[in-house]
This record gives C-alpha cells, sequence and structure tokens, in this order.
C-alpha cells in the first residue's frame, strides 16, 4: 500500500515539475523574462483586465449570432493587417485601421461581446503578421496588444450603448448617431493610445508626456481617416449591406496613400536631420570634438538610446565616446545594437554602434542612412587626424630648424628671433647681458682626437652649460666651438651705476661658466680640459637690438682671445665699427639727396607652371662712391637704427615704381615687391606716404607688395596693427619673407592676413640633403594651398631644386636658376621675353 501511495506521489511530483518547466520555458519563449519588472506587471494587469472586461460583455450580451460575430472579428482583422509605424522617442509605434472597423462593429455588433471580438481579431491579425509577413515580435508583445485594445474597447462599448439610439445595422444613420459613433471611436483611439505609451514609458524608461505629445501629432491624420471611412462605411450599410464588403479596399487605397505620405514626410525630415549633422561634423577641428559631435548627432538622427564612438589608436587604448545612455542605465530590458564600422579607403578608423532600449530596430533606409553617415564620419575623423599631424610635423620641423643637430641647443638664429622677441618684451630701461663662449684649442683637439671626439667635447661643454642655465635664459650654439647665453636677471634702472653693477654680475657669472667647462674630462681615453673664453656686453634693452649684442660679444671675445684675461667686457673705445656706422649714416644722408648712388636692381619671379613672370622684386643697391657696391646687409642695420629709415622708405618705393610704370606702359601688367623693416611698421604715416606714390605713378595699388618679416607678429602695439590695417585697405598686398625661419611661423598667419608667402632660401638649399628642410618645404606648400596662400620660393639655382618644387605644388621661384637681378634699363626686355601672364595674375613678392 504504501509502496503504491509513494508511486503516486512521486508521479505527482515529477508531473508538477514537468509543469513548472514547461511553463518556465514557455514563459522565456514569451520574451516576458527580457522586460523590466514594470512592464511585466503592466502586461499582467493587462491581460487580466482585457479577460475581465471580455467575460463580463459575452455574459452581458451573449453570442446568438455567430455569422455577425465572425463579420466583426473577420473586419478587424482586415484593419489590423495594415498598420503604419512610427518611430517616437526611440521606440517604434503600430498605428492600424482599428477605429473604421471599430466604427462599424460599434453599429452592426451588440455592445457586450464587442470587447472579444476586437481583441480576438487583433490576436488573429497579430499572429497573421508573424506567420506570413515576416514580421517577428515575442508572443508578450502580441499578446499586451491584444490585451490594450480589448481594454480600450469596453468603455468605447459602453459608450456606444449609452449613446447610440438606432434600431439596427440596417437602419439609416442619423446626425445623433453619427455624432455618438465618432465620439465613441476618438474615445477608443485616444484610450489605445494612453495604454500604449503607459506600457512603452514602463518598458523603455520615456518620459510618458513626451511619448503622448509625439504619438498624438504622428497619428492624428490618420485617425481622421478612420473616422471618415468608419462613418462613411455604416452610412453605406443602411443603403445596403453589402457596402461592406468595400471597407477592405477603401482601407487599402487609405492605407497606400497614407504610407506615401508618412515616408515623404519623415525622408525629407530625415535628410534635414542628416544635413545639420554633417553640418556639426564641420564645425569642429579635432579628432575629440568630431567624436563627441558624431556621436551626439547620431543619437537624435537614429532616435537611438545610447550612440558609442570607439576609435582605433595605433599608439595607445581605444578611445571612447558615448552620448545619451541613461534609458539603457535605468533599463534591464531587452537592448538592440547596431554596429557599423568606420573606414576611409578601406582602412578602418574605428566603430559607430547604435543602442536602442525595447525591440526596436532600423528600417532599410535608415541603415542606407547610417551607413552613409559612418562614412561622412570616419572621413571627418581621418580628416582630423591627418590636419593633426600635419601640425604636428610642422611644429616638429620649426623646432628642428632652431635647434642644433649636435648639442640640442638653440641654433643662432633661434637666438637672434627669440632674444629681439624677448628685447622686445621688456622695458626699454632694463638691463640685458650677453655672454659668448669659445673653446679654446678646440681645432687641436679635432686634428689630434678626431672630429668624433671634438663633437663629443662640445656636446659635454653644451650639457655642463645647459646644468647651470636657468628657463628664463637663452643658452645658443652660435656655429663652430661657440656658445651665447643672454641674461635678463640683472639690475632693471639703466642708471650708470646700475650698469656697472649688472656688468660685474655678468663677468662674475661669465668666470663661473668657463670654470665649469674647464673640469677635466676624458675623451676617447684623453683627458681634455676645455680652457675657454668669454666676451661679455651688458646694455639697455631698448637701446640694442640681438644683432648688435652679438657684434660687440664678438668684439669682447677677440679682446678675450688675444689679451691677458680669458673673460672680458665690451669696450666700446676698442670698436671700431660704432664710428663706422655714425659714418654710414651720414653718407646715406647723401645718398637720399642725390639720384645716383642709391638704386633698384630687379628680379622676376616665375610662374612654375606657366613660365610666365608673376612678380618682380626690386632689390636696394649703393653705389658708394668710396666703398663700391653695398648690399642691404652692409647698410640697413645702420639706417634702421637711425632717424632715415621713413625717407629710405620712400625712396626705394619710388624707384620701384618709376620701373614698373615703364613696364606697364609697355603693357606688362606685373606687380612689384618691395621690402620693409618691421620699424617701418611703426611709422603711422607709411600708409599715406604709399599712397601718394601709387598716385604719382599711377600704379593700381593690388600691384605693389610689400614684405615683412614674421618678427612683426610678436609686438602687441596698436600702431603696427593699424598700419597693416590702412594697407590693407588700400588694396597693397602683403607677403611673409623668410617664411618657416622662426617658431612663430603659424601664429603669424592666425594673426596677419597675408596673400603669400616666401620659402626661405636656406630650406631651398637644403631640401635636397635635409629631410627636415624638405618637410618644412612640403609643409609650407600644403599649408599654403589650403590657406589659399601663393607660396613662392627663394634661391632656386638648379633644375632639380625647380623640379621638386614644381612636384610639390609651389606656385611660382625666384634665383640665380630664372634670372639674376638686372638694372631697371634691361627688365623690360626681360619680361617681355617670358609668356604672358593670366589675365588677373598677381605676383608673388621676392
Amino acid at each position: 500500500m504504501n509502496s503504491v501511495v509513494h508511486r503516486i506521489t512521486e508521479g505527482l511530483r515529477s508531473g508538477l515539475d514537468r509543469s513548472r518547466v514547461a511553463l518556465r520555458r514557455a514563459y522565456l519563449a514569451s520574451g516576458a523574462a527580457e522586460l523590466p519588472r514594470r512592464a511585466r506587471t503592466f502586461v499582467a494587469f493587462a491581460v487580466g483586465a482585457a479577460l475581465v472586461i471580455s467575460i463580463g460583455g459575452v455574459l452581458f450580451s451573449p453570442v446568438d449570432d455567430w455569422p455577425r460575430f465572425g463579420i466583426v472579428v473577420g473586419l478587424v482583422v482586415a484593419s489590423h493587417l495594415g498598420r503604419l509605424r512610427v518611430r517616437i522617442s526611440g521606440s517604434n509605434f503600430a498605428t492600424a485601421w482599428g477605429d473604421a472597423a471599430f466604427i462599424v462593429a460599434v453599429w452592426i455588433g451588440p455592445d457586450g461581446w464587442l470587447p472579444a471580438a476586437m481583441g480576438l481579431g487583433v490576436l488573429l491579425a497579430n499572429l497573421l503578421l508573424q506567420a506570413f509577413a515576416d514580421e517577428w515580435k515575442p508572443f508578450v508583445e502580441t499578446i499586451r496588444r491584444s490585451a490594450s485594445l480589448t481594454i480600450a474597447a469596453g468603455p468605447a462599448a459602453l459608450v456606444a450603448h449609452l449613446l447610440l439610439q438606432g434600431d439596427g445595422y440596417d437602419q439609416m444613420v442619423t446626425p445623433d448617431d453619427g455624432f455618438a459613433l465618432a465620439a465613441t471611436a476618438l474615445g477608443y483611439s485616444l484610450l489605445t493610445v494612453v495604454i500604449t505609451c503607459v506600457y512603452t514609458a514602463l518598458r523603455d524608461g520615456h518620459a510618458f508626456g513626451t511619448l503622448m505629445r509625439r504619438a498624438l501629432s504622428s497619428i492624428w491624420m490618420m485617425t481622421l481617416g478612420n473616422l471618415a471611412v468608419g462613418l462613411g462605411i455604416v452610412g453605406l450599410l443602411g443603403v445596403d449591406l453589402r457596402w461592406l464588403i468595400a471597407l477592405p479596399p477603401v482601407l487599402w487605397a487609405f492605407q497606400q496613400a497614407y504610407t506615401h505620405r508618412l515616408l515623404d514626410s519623415q525622408e525629407r525630415q530625415g535628410w534635414n536631420r542628416y544635413a545639420d549633422a554633417i553640418r556639426a561634423l564641420r564645425r569642429h577641428g579635432d579628432i575629440s570634438g568630431i567624436a563627441n559631435a558624431g556621436a551626439r548627432s547620431a543619437l537624435s538622427l537614429f532616435r537611438a538610446n545610447e550612440v558609442v564612438v570607439e576609435l582605433l589608436n595605433a599608439d595607445g587604448p581605444t578611445m571612447r565616446y558615448t552620448a545619451g545612455g541613461g534609458p539603457l542605465r535605468r533599463n534591464s530590458g531587452v537592448i538592440a545594437s547596431v554596429t557599423r564600422p568606420l573606414e576611409v579607403a578601406g582602412e578602418p578608423v574605428g566603430t559607430l554602434t547604435l543602442h536602442f532600449a525595447g525591440t526596436v530596430g532600423l528600417r532599410s533606409r535608415d541603415r542606407a542612412a547610417l551607413a552613409a553617415y559612418a562614412d561622412a564620419l570616419g572621413v571627418a575623423l581621418h580628416d582630423a587626424a591627418t590636419h593633426a599631424a600635419l601640425r604636428h610635423a610642422t611644429e616638429r620641423a620649426v623646432d628642428e630648424a632652431v635647434r642644433d643637430p649636435l648639442t640640442k641647443l638653440f641654433n643662432r638664429e633661434a637666438l637672434l628671433r627669440r632674444g629681439d622677441e624677448t628685447l622686445r618684451g621688456l622695458d626699454r630701461s632694463a638691463v640685458v647681458a650677453l655672454l659668448m663662449l669659445d673653446v679654446d684649442n678646440f681645432k687641436d683637439v679635432n686634428n689630434t682626437l678626431g672630429h668624433v671626439a671634438g663633437d663629443q667635447l662640445l656636446q659635454i661643454a653644451a650639457g655642463r652649460l645647459g646644468d647651470v642655465v636657468s628657463d628664463v635664459e637663452l643658452l645658443a650654439r652660435l656655429g663652430g666651438d661657440e656658445f651665447g647665453l643672454l641674461l635678463f636677471d640683472l639690475p632693471e634702472d639703466g642708471t650708470e651705476q646700475a650698469m656697472r653693477q649688472a656688468e660685474r654680475q655678468a663677468l662674475r657669472r661669465a668666470r663661473r661658466l668657463a670654470a665649469a667647462l674647464a673640469e677635466p674630462t676624458e675623451i676617447a681615453g684623453v683627458t681634455v680640459s676645455a680652457e675657454t673664453s668669454v666676451g661679455v656686453v651688458v646694455a639697455a634693452a631698448g637701446r640694442v637690438d640681438m644683432p648688435e649684442l652679438l657684434r660687440r660679444a664678438d668684439v669682447a671675445l677677440y679682446q678675450a682671445k688675444d689679451g691677458q684675461s680669458s673673460v672680458v667686457a665690451y669696450d666700446p673705445s676698442h670698436d671700431g665699427a660704432s664710428t663706422d656706422r655714425l659714418a654710414l649714416v651720414a653718407e646715406m644722408r647723401t645718398a637720399l639727396s642725390l639720384d645716383d648712388q642709391l638704386l633698384v636692381a630687379l628680379q622676376p619671379a616665375i610662374d612654375l607652371s606657366t613660365g610666365a613672370a608673376t612678380g618682380v622684386e626690386a632689390l636696394a643697391r649703393w653705389e658708394h662712391p668710396r666703398r663700391g657696391r653695398l648690399h642691404p646687409k652692409d647698410f640697413v642695420r645702420a639706417v634702421e637704427a637711425s632717424e632715415l629709415l621713413a625717407p629710405f622708405t620712400r625712396y626705394i618705393v619710388d624707384k620701384a615704381l618709376t620701373a614698373a610704370a615703364l613696364w606697364r606702359a609697355e603693357g606688362i601688367d606685373v606687380p612689384v615687391s618691395v621690402n620693409l623693416s618691421a620699424r617701418n611698421l611703426l611709422d603711422a604715416e607709411l600708409p599715406a606716404d604709399i599712397g601718394v606714390l601709387l598716385h604719382k605713378h599711377r600704379i593700381p595699388a593690388a600691384r605693389l607688395v610689400l614684405e615683412i618679416t614674421e618678427t612683426v607678429v610678436m609686438s602687441d602695439l596698436r600702431v603696427i596693427d593699424e598700419v597693416l590695417s590702412d594697407l590693407r585697405e588700400m588694396g597693397v598686398q602683403l607677403s611673409v619673407d623668410d617664411f618657416g625661419t622662426g617658431y612663430s611661423s603659424l601664429t603669424f598667419l592666425t594673426r596677419i592676413a597675408v596673400d603669400e608667402v616666401k620659402v626661405d632660401r636656406s630650406f631651398v638649399r637644403a631640401m635636397g640633403d635635409s629631410p627636415q628642410a624638405a618637410a618644412i618645404v612640403r609643409t609650407t606648400v600644403d599649408l599654403g594651398r589650403q590657406l589659399g596662400l601663393r607660396v613662392v620660393a627663394e634661391g632656386v639655382e638648379t633644375h632639380e631644386q625647380r623640379r621638386v618644387l614644381a612636384e610639390l605644388g609651389c606656385t611660382a621661384a625666384q634665383g640665380f636658376h630664372f634670372f639674376r637681378p638686372m638694372p631697371s634699363e634691361e627688365i623690360t626686355a626681360a619680361l617681355r621675353s617670358l609668356p604672358d601672364p593670366p589675365t588677373g595674375a598677381i605676383a608673388h613678392v621676392g
């Protein structure tokens, strides 16, 4: 007996276990497990409420006319097979022609069993769509939709029962009946939207108010269409019941018309958003900004809940940029993801991933838009990376151009430029000192131990100097075995006593440096001591520039190497160049009063693609009666330091425009260019003087190009900005001379609007042997192309240099390879021998 009871108990327990497993599998298969708890609770409540309403309605009004019940169910099925999908806040809403079917069902069917017929019809329609239309949804969604419409049909059927006055579906519809049917259908539609939005808000974490507002704005026209179709069919039923068969084709026609309208509207809005997203990418120039903008724009464009942009980084970990994500963090339900690779020319850049809360996917049109957007984002990121690499290469090349390759200290050019910039930033009475150090008997080290040992000695000397130099001082290798150190930490009142105190301080510093360098060191197995001579010069910042400081320090160094002491201060009484400079200024005053000493030599610049002249540079020459022919380097410094700079500039510009007027009279229309000193831009009268000379020679302002050096950008004097602005307003063109030799080259172009940059001849000469020089030339040409500037190479002397520059896309060039500077009486014939320039061509300046 016990064994029988035991077997029965075990059988029951086993059956219960299998039932629980089956129910668990069914529960998982339905998709309910993937919903948040609040959404699952809502579905359970909705199903229970739908059952109560359906059963209650059937009990109140039993089905006694099964054919009519079948007709109502069939109408509901037919109306829900053709549905439209609307994307709202990252969720898909499906709207159908159920309102029209509901109106007809209310009119022809008893009120009580109407909720049951509606729920059954919706269930059958969803099952048919899943079976034959490849429209898969979790079963829980099918049950939820059927339950929602059943619930909405209950109150609506009750309202219809209270309002309708007709005695049968074959009676004519009165205006009161039409009003009652319309009110009932609107209530049914509104209640359906409310139930659906509540469920979606619980499932996906969206705001209920936002969902309601967007849902009503999207489906209002279809709701009106439902009312019109439903009321029209009911009206025709009073004439002939056979009009009922007209409902499906009418619904189909409305479906097609509204589908096309909705798709057109959505596509138009989608492409407008796409254009806005692409513009957002272009507003940023850096990779981080583009990636963040790309994620934010994709979030709005594709109505995703979260967007992740991941970028590949060869030098480190993958970079990740995220937009949105709030609902995903709060929601433990279904998450649909779409990932698109970011590529440029087949090379991977990263990935773009869209996350959607709920069972939302992308239509084929959305996927096409996503592919196009991912391509645009990939290109934008690639361009940003390319520009960043170009900037980095430019900065590195410029840095290499100002560094001594052996010691890694600044070179002579860098000391000159940075020193001048520092002097201009100091008070005029501030005291500075320059120390010039020279390693004694350095040639003996090279000759005895070899050049490698000599290089090693220089590196050791540079290291020892660098160890005792502060960050605010400028240390440079001037060339060979010479070093320069610019000091600023000196007494600043500019009095005679302060100058003597500063000189004593600088001499003490020089002796300490010489002692540090003299410490013995072993090189190539030999103990070597680097004895050093030092020349020291002290001056007020407002009275000298760097070339003059270097000249004076060189004079002092010469005295140190020839005298009794290894450290010597500059003594003006031993400087013959000072009196010579005074004599040059006096002789220049005489030359300006004559017409046969100061001349201009003219050198054409040649278009590398056409061979035509693009301009002529006017180069000052001084036919000195005693010194012979002098070039600008022999006298310009003296003129700049005197009050003769403005008269000298007017004189040379007048000579250049005189020559230009002669070749223009011969029908040759090319500009002429003249160099300006940086100190010319401190003369507020310069634009007016230029205007008078242009008017005198009847030369258009655009046919005069003034060269300026990039050092002017370091000055913040208002007069410089005003002079440059006045010249630009006149139409005079501006050119940047010796571009790339200063570390402020890129900064210059952001401050001063120019028409042209000129590649310094030192880079052109070295680009065949120096990768750094070639990189600077290439970068300057690319930069000019991107900024719309003409790029001119100076000092072109060989055919190979011309070929390389042409391949790089350089606009024009000048140098001995084309023409040497020539007298003004020969320039017209030289220009006539060249091809005519294109109409409107604007020349570069030399």
